[in-house]
């Protein structure tokens, strides 16, 4: 039964798949959706395609983001009696803005053996072509849809020195890239990166007010699959921000009640407005 590599419980296997150029899948990635009972798929009509091309005839079920909750048991139940399970995604990496977390971790926590076979990811193909610096970074996956939470989430991102990875959708990329050079400046390093592994891939390194005006002005640039690389903020040294952050607290306190103050200041520093409420009660008892 299946792969023989453990029987009871079964295995469960995190396949990734093309993004795109259908070679990059991996002859480890073909054997075992050849191999396994049952292929876990987020569209099946995709996978069957995909699978046909290699001439596998895999039986297939549905697992995305309406159903999952709903066929997890029977997954688990089939893993319990020994049946091997490949999870794919419509492509790349399982579960990186995909559906298939909860049978994960399900699957963990009942002692079944989860599996990675690894392979195509948008998110590190980007950056590693990027051209920005990769030793560390920050993915964000998808940001809010409506503009108001879109923009406070970048507020929040404003500072990060490390860089950012976003996924984004063709009809809503130039409203993000707007609102990108609005929280971080239009001077920030960006790379565009559209399409990649296919046929008109694009990566364009840029500052984010020249991606925005490209994006604006050429529609070819709002089509296909896109990842939004962002050069982090420039490291503030620590010593130098707290000076301004207690600077802020002090003014804001000879004009405001304390709690008003320290409110106002939270809002604008990030700092939190529990520690800066106990800083100027230090302060107030100093004074006294």
């Amino acid at each position: 039964m299946g792969l023989g590599v453990s029987n009871h419980p079964g295995v469960l296997y995190v396949v990734a798949t093309p993004i795109g150029n259908l070679e990059d899948l991996s002859p480890r990635a073909v054997r075992v959706l050849r191999e396994v009972d049952l292929v876990a798929a987020e569209d099946t009509r995709h996978t069957r395609a995909l699978l046909s091309h290699f001439g596998v005839s895999t039986a297939l079920m549905a697992l995305h983001d309406h159903n999952e909750r709903r066929v997890l048991e029977g997954l688990l139940g089939r893993l319990a009696q020994g049946d091997s399970v490949a999870l794919v995604s419509d492509a790349g990496t399982p579960l990186i803005s995909d559906p298939g977390f909860p049978l994960v971790r399900a699957a963990r926590e009942r002692g079944v053996r989860v599996c990675p076979v690894p392979g195509p990811s948008a998110l590190l193909c980007a950056l590693s072509a990027a051209g920005l610096p990769t030793d560390r970074f920050v993915f964000e996956g998808f940001l809010p849809r409506t503009a108001d939470k879109r923009r406070a989430r970048l507020e929040e991102l404003a500072a990060e020195s490390r860089t950012l990875v976003f996924y984004e959708s063709s009809h809503r990329v130039l409203a993000t890239l707007r609102d990108l050079a609005g929280q971080f400046g239009p001077g920030r390093p960006a790379v565009l990166a559209r399409e990649l592994t296919k046929l008109h891939e694009t990566l364009v390194l840029a500052s984010l007010g020249e991606l925005e005006a490209l994006v604006e002005t050429d529609e070819d640039q709002r089509r296909g699959e896109i990842v939004l690389v962002v050069g982090g903020a420039e490291a503030v040294d620590p010593v130098s921000r707290a000076a301004d952050v207690r600077r802020v607290l002090r003014v804001l306190a000879e004009e405001l009640p304390l709690r008003q103050a320290c409110a106002l200041a939270a809002r604008i520093t990030g700092e939190s407005k529990n520690d800066l409420y106990r800083l100027a009660l230090a302060w107030r008892r100093t004074d006294d």
